[in-house]
């Protein structure tokens, strides 16, 4: 069960003392209670990184729910879900700046050198691959799960890149990825 208030506490936090040097303290400081009260509540930094990849996941699920309902072929479908995680992206831009690479890992891969991101983000991109390549709208791929963490990690560490690095507006880091992103994978 996710903690929402635990959450946006969390994120306060982080976006003003950066993951590295948080301290249970400060997140303490955001949400108005003792750090004896989050660790009575079994709050550490690792069921953090926990409930930090559980609202991730949600967001996502949330985002991708209208692409994966919709009508149309693979590669429509799949070029609204990458414009959703745009979206997704973009309410987290401050939150991913703000994270540990290692952190970030812990949210998003499966462990292990060679690991692919987990399949609670790719998931639907993977299912858009095999939709398309069923009604030939996109590529068949020898390996759906592998290219769907190429395009995860393509769609949001790009546009992550074009919006806080270049200083892009949303839309045209968007329209840019996305583009690139669906002509790599049309049939």
């Amino acid at each position: 069960m996710i903690d929402t208030q635990l959450i946006d506490g969390v994120r306060r936090a982080i976006h003003r003392h950066g993951w590295p040097e948080l301290t249970m303290e400060q997140i303490a400081v955001e949400l108005g209670v003792s750090r004896m009260t989050l660790h009575r509540r079994g709050v550490t930094r690792a069921s953090i990184v926990e409930a930090l990849r559980e609202v991730l996941a949600l967001e996502e699920r949330e985002a991708l729910w209208p692409a994966l309902v919709a009508d149309g072929d693979g590669r429509a479908r799949l070029e609204l879900a990458m414009r959703a995680e745009c979206a997704v992206a973009e309410r987290n831009l401050d939150l991913v700046e703000a994270l540990a690479s290692d952190t970030r890992d812990a949210v998003y891969h499966d462990e292990g050198d060679g690991a692919l991101t987990r399949a609670e983000f790719t998931g639907p991109l993977r299912r858009f691959l095999l939709d398309g390549a069923a009604d030939g709208s996109l590529a068949r791929q020898d390996d759906p799960a592998e290219v769907a963490t190429v395009l995860y990690n393509l769609i949001g560490w790009t546009y992550h890149h074009l919006r806080v690095g270049h200083r892009w507006p949303a839309r045209r880091a968007e329209d840019a990825v996305v583009r690139i992103a669906i002509d790599g994978v049309a049939a």
